[in-house]
């Protein structure tokens, strides 16, 4: 019995000893019935630690606790006892009758039901309380019982304490779920970054067990088991700890590498995995081991807070301080699941830390606004800077670029009848790029201008067609190397428009120019239509498109589109913008619309004048377009720049130019490159689109490419790679032409394959001697290429000859005539195998069959009927070959096919003429190859004639090699061909 004294307003803890009856639910009946054999039991305690005779006790079973107490006379109603943790479930019973129950206390295991979190029983005021407790537990190993203290007092003093104590965690629980909210609306505003997800896994975690640790709400709202609620709070301590490690260490990145972290890291996922999945009395033996697990992350995350607070990092103090604070939490957390003890909730080191991180995060924003604020400023006067630098290096540019301009024209003038075409053409050439240069400096002028609101507008009435039509004729030399259309479709009746006519030039000429470039094949068309007092004209084209995330930034000055799709790399990204304004200050408006891959359409709008006749009878052009066709002759020959001369009669000294082909959108780079290069060592052909590139490569023999790297559909990159897979780095080498000089994008050319490389503007003396450095290369080793074939024709095997000379030895006892008709074979095999026509490049087909013949007579008289030989061969005189290409392949189709078999067998030589080639097989019946063979016989071919130095050779000039098909046991197929259009070339450079 006990009689305990407490003062309304107070509660007391019914700690001490009960009376202990283990294995048995004695009834709920008054004290005076009930055996007095009992033992006693310290509460709070597992009943596994209580000393009495049964010393063999587990932590399983169920018992029943008894107390009794003498209340004083004090006129208390209700008093109220809240069973804080009772392991693991239990029955309460005041005066027989039952108060509280949670869970399922049974006799045996299957029948128990294990709940655990603190419940407040309602009891009737009275002097005497006899309490009967009945407790099972069959799910903690170490022990059931009263684990946690038994709370006593009046019902609102234990409700009181109660709800004071779900209140600190439920607010503990709003502060993690604000900042989980806010951190998971961060990357919803575009901020995307991983500390972010750690750091909200970490609330999450920490969130999750104070829900599920003392009162354990969370077990309250919903259905959670016993063992999962348990199991839960363990993973939550483990992640939470784990987690803000993580988060640490990715925060500051010199820890991010660390290998004991790793490792570290990777033993707390394995402990949580076994948590999880493990059977609840297996994960609940490893429990002792959780202190360790946070208490670890806890103290090295302190150590390297105060590391770097000790180098002067700005702001440590605040980290340090919520590293403390967090760590006082889990650690406190640890110890009260560990051990049970006795400890009040307290959400102040929580609280503190999450200040701290806030004053942290505050601080970093503060400074990082300053810093912003700062450098905005800076930019704002660099930008000043930057537009006045601009402004003035285009009014310093245009005085002597416009006497450059005047003096190319007066030149062209004055002296038509006494320079050559080629000067002619490039004086015009010379007159289109400084024109170009022109309107780039005028955009610079107007970006200044438009930001001042400098540009004031004369507006006037003006014809569209007119105008239209001039800008046409100023863009159509652009269209002069691609199938493009310009089209106007606009009547003869559409009404006149309110505009400053110099700026609608400027507007058209932009969006024009810029359809244009980018369309590759099909229409450019303007068309406008009237609606309300307001003309639509639109721009359509039927080019590459634009993708919808360029689309949004199109209209901003110095954007351009950076794809393989747009590649825009000319100007300065200033002529939509610059179109955009003016247009604005028409009171219109410009707008597009684009589908990728399939054309842009561009609309602006101006007003109509409404005093505009619809029917007047004609153009009148306007005195600006006049101005701007005052070279329309000049212009109009411009469409001649580009076109390449393909019909120049072969000569002597074309017979040693290299070839060179050149890749590039824009025609006048062509032309800029084809007049650096046109002379009397090379021969320049010119393609606009690597696709055409591509198809010329199947033609001609090639000595250098030279590419632009921005090229739409195909760039220069994806060019070399395409080439590189057919031709090695010293087969064809190829020469980048790039406007971008950073590191990078040097090394991304030479990765996908290329030689060498030119910055833009390109200077003429480098590019010179660049490309001489390689087509002397390219040319060198074409030369080892043929000395290589004539050495090996030279190198005559000593078999071959002991072999022939034993033949003559033995015919002449035998048969002199015959000695004498295969010594005569014999010499011109010989003199035809160290002929000096074996280093050209390709040979009279006669030369080759010269050899053939003589080499095969020689073998035929050796073997006799063991070899046959049938010939296939179309007229075909005018024929050129490479040299040695034929004889290497019978030789091998004899020593290596038909003579390896017993019986011999036959060789057929088969020369026919198709439609734009000529195939040359060779086909014999002997004893074949296995398909794994034939696959590596190219790479594998070692000795005499090899097979892999025809086939590069031919590759070289035609761009096909050797085509080889064998079947084991029934002879083996070899051809090769060769295309028309360089059969009959003795330097096979004449597409």
């Amino acid at each position: 019995m006990r009689n305990w004294h407490f003062i309304d307003g107070e509660t007391i803890r019914l700690n001490g000893q009960w009376e202990f009856y283990p294995d048995a639910f004695l009834p709920p009946e008054p004290f005076s019935s009930i055996p007095t054999d009992k033992s006693w039991a310290v509460v709070p305690a597992a009943w596994g630690s209580y000393s009495d005779n049964n010393s063999n006790r587990t932590g399983f079973g169920f018992g029943t606790y008894r107390l009794k107490l003498l209340l004083p006379d004090n006129n208390v109603d209700q008093y109220g006892m809240e069973m804080m943790v009772v392991s693991s479930s239990y029955e309460l019973f005041v005066n027989g009758r039952s108060v509280s129950k949670l869970g399922q206390p049974s006799e045996n295991k299957q029948e128990h039901v294990g709940k655990m979190y603190p419940h407040i029983a309602s009891i009737t005021g009275t002097h005497e309380m006899n309490i009967v407790l009945h407790v099972s537990n069959y799910d903690f190993p170490a022990g059931g019982g009263i684990t946690k203290p038994i709370k006593f007092g009046t019902l609102a003093s234990v409700q009181y304490e109660n709800n004071f104590l779900i209140a600190m965690q439920l607010m503990v629980a709003v502060i993690y779920l604000l900042h989980l909210i806010y951190v998971g609306l961060l990357p919803l505003l575009g901020v995307r970054k991983k500390e972010l997800f750690y750091f909200a896994i970490v609330v999450f975690c920490m969130m999750t067990g104070t829900l599920l640790d003392d009162n354990r709400l969370l077990t309250m709202w919903l259905p959670i088991s016993l063992h999962w609620t348990i199991k839960g709070l363990m993973i939550a301590m483990i992640g939470a700890s784990t987690l803000l490690l993580t988060f640490s260490a990715s925060f500051f990145a010199v820890y991010q590498k660390g290998k004991a972290v790793r490792v570290y890291l990777f033993l707390c996922f394995l402990y949580t995995l076994a948590i999880a999945i493990l059977p609840f009395h297996y994960a609940i033996t490893l429990l002792p081991y959780m202190a360790a697990a946070v208490t670890v992350p806890s103290l090295f995350i302190l150590i390297m807070i105060l590391r770097l607070a000790l180098k002067g990092e700005e702001h440590m103090i605040f980290l340090l301080f919520a590293a403390m604070s967090v760590a006082s939490s889990i650690f406190w957390g640890s110890v009260k699941l560990r051990f049970g003890s006795d400890l009040p909730y307290y959400p102040f080191d929580l609280i503190f830390a999450f200040i701290c991180f806030a004053s942290f995060w505050f601080k970093q924003f503060l400074q990082t606004r300053t810093n912003l604020e700062q450098l905005a400023f800076k930019l704002q006067k660099a930008d000043k800077a930057k537009d006045e630098f601009l402004a003035n290096t285009s009014h310093e540019l245009r005085n002597p670029l416009h006497g450059m301009i005047n003096m190319a024209q007066t030149v062209l003038a004055s002296t038509t009848h006494s320079i050559s075409e080629a000067s002619k053409n490039n004086l015009m050439l010379l007159i289109t790029v400084g024109r170009r240069m022109s309107l780039l400096l005028n955009d610079l002028l107007d970006v200044t201008r438009l930001k001042d609101r400098d540009i004031h507008l004369n507006k006037e009435s003006v014809r569209l067609q007119n105008i239209i039509s001039g800008v046409f004729d100023m863009l159509r030399y652009l269209t002069e190397d691609k199938p493009v259309r310009l089209e106007m479709n606009i009547s003869r009746s559409f009404p006149k428009i309110i505009a400053d006519e110099n700026r609608l030039i400027q507007i058209l000429f932009n969006l024009i120019h810029n359809a244009v470039k980018f369309t590759n094949e099909g229409h450019v068309s303007v068309h406008a239509e009237a609606i309300g007092d307001k003309a639509y004209i639109h721009i359509q084209d039927s080019g590459v498109g634009i993708e919808a995330d360029v689309q949004r930034t199109i209209f901003q000055a110095y954007e351009q589109g950076d794809s393989s799709m747009t590649a825009m790399s000319g100007g300065f990204g200033l002529g939509l913008s610059i179109c955009r304004q003016l247009v604005e200050l028409h009171g219109g408006k410009l707008t597009v619309y684009s589908i990728p891959g399939k054309g842009s359409t561009f609309t602006f709008t101006m007003l109509l004048d409404p005093h505009s006749a619809a029917d007047e009878p004609e153009f009148i052009l306007p005195s600006a377009v006049e101005a701007a066709l005052s070279v329309k002759s000049v212009i109009a020959a411009d469409s001649q720049l580009v076109r390449l001369d393909q019909r120049k009669a072969a000569s002597e000294t074309q017979q040693n130019k290299a070839a060179v082909l050149a890749v590039d959108d824009d025609p006048v780079n062509l032309k800029i490159l084809f007049n650096l290069l046109d002379s009397e060592f090379y021969e320049v052909a010119t393609v606009t689109s690597g696709k055409e590139a591509l198809k010329l490569l199947e033609t001609k023999e090639w000595d250098l490419i030279i590419a632009d790297v921005m090229m739409p559909q195909m760039s220069g990159y994806e060019l070399t790679q395409t080439i590189r897979k057919r031709f090695s780095i010293s087969e064809l080498p190829i020469l980048l032409l790039t406007a971008r000089s950073r590191p990078e994008d040097v090394n991304t050319g030479f990765m996908a394959g290329a030689n060498d490389y030119v910055t833009k503007p390109v200077d003429a003396m480098e590019l010179r001697s660049r490309v001489q450095a390689l087509t002397d290369l390219k040319q060198t080793v074409n030369e080892r290429l043929r000395i290589e074939a004539a050495w090996l024709q030279a190198q005559i095997q000593p078999h071959f000859l002991f072999n022939t000379l034993n033949s003559i030895a033995s015919l002449s006892v035998i048969d002199q005539s015959r000695m004498v008709q295969l010594l005569e074979e014999f010499g011109k095999y010989l003199r035809a195998s160290f002929d000096m026509k074996n280093s050209e490049r390709v040979v009279p087909l006669q030369h080759e069959l010269d050899l053939l013949h003589s080499y095969l007579f020689i073998e035929k008289e050796r073997f006799g009927n063991r070899l046959q030989i049938e010939w296939e061969l179309d007229e075909l005189p005018w024929l050129r070959i490479p040299p040695l290409s034929i004889q290497p392949l019978v030789e091998n189709a004899v020593r290596h096919g038909v003579l390896a078999r017993s019986s011999g067998g036959s060789v057929r030589i088969r020369l026919k003429e198709y439609g734009d080639y000529i195939e040359i097989a060779i086909i014999d019946n002997g004893v074949g190859m296995e398909e794994e063979k034939v696959r590596n016989v190219l790479e594998q071919s070692r000795g005499g004639i090899g097979l892999r130095n025809t086939d590069r050779r031919l590759k070289q000039l035609y761009g096909k090699g050797l085509r080889i098909e064998s079947t084991e046991k029934q002879g083996t197929f070899v051809s090769f061909t060769v295309p028309k259009s360089s059969a009959n070339d003795g330097n096979s450079n004449e597409l």
